[in-house]
């Protein structure tokens, strides 16, 4: 098994330190803008030491994460004498290969290992770390010590080209960030009503766990329910006249996202051609003209 090592102490560079030294690995060094961050990662993986500087990790590893923040990534890589033989990789979601090209002019392997996983805390990210899927680039051996590594996270992993990382990061948002935006503004709506959010997100709780569970159980398209799915015209109706009067400002989002519904409520069956024309044309009529 190569020595890890790690360039930025964060969030994802210390879940990843941790976690892989729990599996086994040989985490030997780390070293951060922050000293403190990489003295806390340290704390939780006794084999690895704290080094001064990013040389100082690339002269003691052979397998080297670069996990700061992916707008100094290039940067960085640029600051360091790499050498031949030595794997240098990437967490960025959205950056291909491109950005650690300075270690590969220095005759290192280059890769990317990407956890499609949200990370709100060191502890959360820990503990969500193991069964993740990991958005992988590489060529081999060192695209095999990659997958290694997933499957020691028990994870699953997708082989990227070099074309493709943007619209997988641009994916992974609309699953998880845009999700959390629309569970912001249904929560919003509950205010309404008298409802604080505290209590807004404790009684949408059960209803979202019970949506994810339809999708890992059920699957698109069949998990699909609600008013689109059954071509329910009236509700549609009454919703969209009431954002209208009350939240306009949410009248195009909730337009959007009903005719981006309507493809799968078809796909899942309960409702005909004929229905799915009447519901495009109902949530297009509702179309506000946005303001230039």
């Amino acid at each position: 098994m190569k020595t890890i090592g790690f360039i930025g102490a964060g969030t994802t560079g210390t879940a990843l330190a941790v976690t892989l030294s729990h599996k086994g690995c040989p985490v030997v060094a780390v070293a951060s803008r922050t000293l403190s961050s990489a003295q806390r990662l340290a704390r939780m993986v006794p084999s690895c030491h704290v080094f001064p500087k990013a040389q100082d990790v690339a002269d003691n590893a052979e397998l080297v994460f670069i996990t700061t923040p992916d707008d100094v990534i290039a940067a960085v890589c640029a600051q360091v004498q790499w050498h031949q033989g030595q794997s240098v990789v990437h967490c960025s979601g959205a950056h291909s290969l491109d950005i650690l090209e300075a270690a590969r002019k220095f005759g290192a392997s280059v890769g990317s290992f990407h956890p499609l996983q949200t990370f709100a805390g060191i502890d959360q990210a820990i503990e969500n770390l193991p069964g993740s899927a990991f958005a992988l680039e590489g060529e081999e051996p060192l695209m095999s010590t990659l997958k290694e590594l997933v499957r020691l996270l028990d994870g699953s992993w997708v082989e990227l080209k070099p074309g493709d990382k943007v619209l997988y990061h641009a994916a992974a948002v609309f699953a998880c960030n845009y999700f959390v935006t629309l569970v912001k503004l249904a929560v919003d709506l509950w205010q309404d009503f008298g409802v604080s959010p505290q209590q807004a997100t404790r009684a949408l709780l059960p209803l979202l766990k019970g949506t994810i569970n339809n999708i890992a159980t059920i699957g698109l398209p069949n998990c699909l329910t609600g008013p689109v799915a059954r071509g329910d015209l009236g509700t549609i109706e009454r919703h969209l006249y009431s954002l209208k009067t009350r939240h306009p400002s949410l009248l195009n989002i909730y337009r959007e996202l009903g005719l981006q519904t309507v493809p799968i409520a078809l796909a899942k069956g309960r409702i005909d051609h004929q229905k799915a024309e009447e519901m495009n044309t109902l949530f297009s009529r509702n179309l506000m003209p946005k303001e230039v």
